[in-house]
């Protein structure tokens, strides 16, 4: 039932402003009859009824008018002062609503210089012009306390509308702080997977077209072996771009379209990429292997992935090792390269590429470590270990 009257309440606006009204001349009417029955000499009804009629009229510009509202209200409220009316809080309605509208939307300094005011009028009233002086508090304490008390309520309400206001405001400053996180952070994540899948391939496509064009004379039939396995290089490529791309796609492509994210049990075809290319790659697993996470396998095939291709493309030696060690609580990757007793090596990733750079943030993301740099006994390694968490874990909220 409560509903039903709050949907009409709501549609009818002008309705309830005017049922709401006719309740406070009401209650102001009650006011000046209250004066008449308690005054030992008759007092005349009419002027204080025509009064409380003016003063609730003037209620409904309020909202747009509050100052000269409140200047009507004290005015008829000092009219009925004058004709000798007690100025009780039923008499003095229309004055206090008054004062509370204009509190609650008119500045701090306002509200407070039109609340003296009003209050000023009420004890300029209670002490020159009414009639009923027999008590100080009923005729001047009382009616300047409920003006000052109305406009302390108004004030309050302002103050929790502005504070209501700020707080709003304040949440949805985050949430579009909080979505442009968001969007810099999968931009992040796209752009690494893109840097990995376009920087390894292409490495690997560069180092085996260079070989083959050094055999070429001297080994043919091994340089077009090589050749040979070249095309599976870019259509890996281009099967991983597609995964890659596939993140951007809208939500009306089908999942099958998508080929699924690579991990560690595509190591042995990038082993075989890089053999092609040239670089003998020697895997040692540690430990009893676990079923690992989407995203921490994804991890960790980038980073061996990515230290590959950094070893391809700036490490002397031809050969590289990868130990995969599974601890009850990590998954530790490490690899490394030996370098070659007759040729200088630069270190992977001296250059101004992003390789070491994504694959620190790969690692930090999961909550991980990652160090890298010169071994003391030559060459250089990359070193990563990963939090272990099984599927279940992960998936519980």
């Amino acid at each position: 039932m409560s509903t039903s009257w709050q949907r009409r309440a709501a549609t009818r606006p002008k309705a309830v402003e005017a049922a709401a009204l006719a309740l406070l001349f009401g209650c102001t009417v009650s006011g000046v009859l209250l004066t008449r029955a308690v005054m030992s000499e008759p007092l005349a009804v009419g002027p204080g009824i025509a009064l409380s009629a003016v003063a609730c009229t003037a209620l409904r510009w309020r909202s747009s008018r509050p100052l000269h509202v409140l200047a009507a209200a004290t005015l008829c409220t000092m009219a009925q002062g004058a004709l000798g009316y007690l100025l009780t809080p039923l008499l003095m309605g229309p004055l206090l609503i008054a004062q509370y509208s204009t509190s609650a939307q008119a500045p701090r300094r306002t509200t407070w210089n039109s609340a003296l005011t009003a209050a000023g009028c009420m004890v300029v009233t209670g002490l020159f012009l009414t009639s009923f002086r027999d008590s100080l508090i009923l005729s001047i304490v009382n009616p300047a306390g409920w003006v000052l008390l109305s406009a302390a309520f108004g004030s309050y309400i302002r103050v929790r509308r502005e504070y209501a206001a700020a707080r709003a405001d304040h949440a949805d400053r985050q949430r579009e702080e909080e979505t442009r996180h968001r969007v810099i952070q999968e931009r992040m994540r796209i752009a690494r997977e893109l840097h990995d899948v376009v920087a390894h391939h292409l490495t690997l496509a560069n180092a085996q077209a260079g070989t083959a064009a050094h055999l070429s004379r001297t080994a043919p039939d091994q340089a077009f072996e090589i050749l040979g396995k070249l095309p599976e290089t870019t259509a890996a490529a281009l099967r991983e771009l597609k995964a890659t791309v596939g993140l951007l796609r809208e939500d009306t492509d089908t999942a099958d379209d998508v080929t699924p994210a690579p991990g560690l049990q595509q190591l042995p075809v990038l082993v075989d990429a890089c053999s092609a290319a040239g670089l003998e790659v020697s895997v040692t697993v540690e430990g009893q292997p676990r079923r690992l996470t989407p995203g921490l396998d994804l991890t960790a095939y980038r980073v061996v992935q990515e230290a590959l291709t950094n070893v391809t493309k700036h490490a002397a030696t031809r050969t590289a090792q990868v130990r995969i060690a599974y601890t009850p609580h990590y998954l530790t990757l490490t690899i490394t390269n030996e370098i070659a007793p007759d040729r200088p090596m630069a270190a992977p990733g001296s250059g101004r590429g992003f390789g070491l750079l994504g694959m620190r943030e790969r690692a930090l993301s999961t909550g991980g470590t990652f160090s890298a740099g010169r071994r003391p006994q030559g060459g250089f390694e990359v070193a990563c270990s990963l939090p272990l968490h099984s599927p279940d874990e992960s998936a519980a909220p």
